[in-house]
């Protein structure tokens, strides 16, 4: 199969949409829809307006956003799929939403009920290789001109760790690097796995700072081959090697594992093969260390994120890591720690970024994909800063394992 380029991406498919505002008048069958929308957020202070200036107030106090439905299918489609379709009809310019826009979210996420049971038919099915590879590809493939846009100088592209609120985005990446590495007591001559290297930024600071050796697995081309410049540059290439195959591939023996923004690409149907691979990959005396988005209740990730941003991906919650990843292969967790709003903070850099980049986006693809974009990273904010989401660090050894630290400092 021919690799797509950014060419090929430039139109995510025919819109499902159409930004045309419709020409007539709403009708009662039309208010009443509107007014199930505003029911269903009932204490989000946002402003709903038809196509022909018909409005429901919040009911809440002064509205911090107006969100416009500009036809009736944008508006019907929002009734009977709003996880979907209101992602979709934004993309396409169907629903347009003024003001604050990561406000807005940060109401309606605020106003949601986060209990509703995951429905049976957004089960998730193992992500075998073939469908990890083309997951990957269809998010970080988009091109490594695109990504340094709006990322970082070391093209990290997880959640930074700040010391300080006022840390710029390049110390705080320096930062969460460092903190992993003290998480696992890395030692020079330590042998170290890591399960998507992205970049190949962790891979790199692991052996320049802490003189370890490092083997890293990605699928993804364009950042392999990012990466192995990257090692050449450095005169690193002895000490780091970047893989470019599936992470079940991994053999050899290791004194560290680690994970930084790949488990949410695994699913649950493969965490007990991937306790497996880290119990046989590990030392008596090995540690390792997940870092990944996690939720607090379980439930289907967002089905316009699976579509059109993260095809495939699955948010889990502590227990399910736990049970499925760690207990698997006797693995005890030492410490967890939730960094949310370290990844909220992340995401509006990230997001003031791309907004200062986005014409430059929309000539290597198109308005639709950075409407598409705008609504990801701002909802993905909105989600760090009320909870719908966490970011959760986990570090674990074998449960008979007496190397361990004897406090969190040391």
């Amino acid at each position: 199969m021919t690799p797509m380029t950014p060419h090929h991406l430039r139109v995510f498919s025919a819109p499902t949409f159409s930004r045309r505002t419709a020409p007539v008048a709403s009708i009662a069958a039309d208010r009443w829809a509107l007014g199930r929308i505003q029911h269903a957020v009932a204490s989000a202070r946002v402003r709903l307006v038809l196509w022909d200036g018909f409005d429901l107030p919040p009911a809440g106090g002064a509205p911090v956003a107006t969100i416009v439905f500009k036809n009736r299918r944008a508006l019907l489609a929002s009734i009977w799929d709003p996880d979907l379709n209101l992602g979709e009809a934004y993309m396409f310019g169907a629903v347009e939403i003024y003001g604050d826009l990561v406000a807005a979210l940060n109401e309606i996420y605020r106003a949601l009920d986060r209990r509703t049971p995951r429905p049976w038919w957004l089960g998730q099915r193992s992500n075998d290789p073939r469908a990890a590879r083309e997951n990957v590809h269809r998010h970080y493939d988009l091109g490594n001109d695109f990504y340094r846009l709006w990322l970082d100088r070391e093209m990290v592209y997880t959640c930074a760790y700040f010391p300080t609120p006022d840390d710029t985005l390049e110390a705080a990446q320096v930062a969460k690097m460092d903190l992993v590495c003290r998480k696992l007591a890395l030692k020079p001559g330590d042998r170290v796995v890591e399960a998507g290297c992205g970049w190949g930024s962790l891979a790199l600071f692991m052996a320049r700072h802490y003189g370890v050796a490092v083997r890293a697995f990605n699928v993804s081309p364009e950042q392999i081959a990012f990466a192995r410049n990257r090692a050449r540059e450095e005169s690193l290439s002895d000490r780091v090697e970047f893989v470019e195959d599936d992470y079940r591939n991994m053999r050899g023996e290791y004194d560290a594992f680690v994970s930084v923004g790949m488990l949410e690409h695994v699913g649950p149907a493969d965490y007990g093969a991937l306790g497996g691979l880290i119990a046989r990959s590990l030392t008596a005396h090995g540690r390792g260390l997940l870092h990944f988005i996690g939720r607090s209740q379980p439930g289907a990730l967002n089905p316009w994120i699976r579509k059109r941003i993260f095809p495939g991906a699955h948010i889990p919650t502590l227990p399910e890591v736990v049970e499925g990843v760690l207990e698997p292969g006797d693995f005890s967790a030492l410490d967890v720690e939730n960094l949310r709003l370290h990844y909220a903070a992340t995401l509006d850099h990230w997001r003031r970024r791309f907004e200062g980049a986005a014409g430059e986006v929309a000539e290597m693809f198109d308005e639709t994909f950075v409407r598409a974009w705008r609504l990801y990273l701002a909802g993905s904010q909105a989600a760090f800063t009320t909870g719908s989401m966490q970011l959760f660090q986990i570090v674990f050894a074998r449960g008979s394992s007496n190397a361990i630290p004897w406090t969190r400092g040391t």
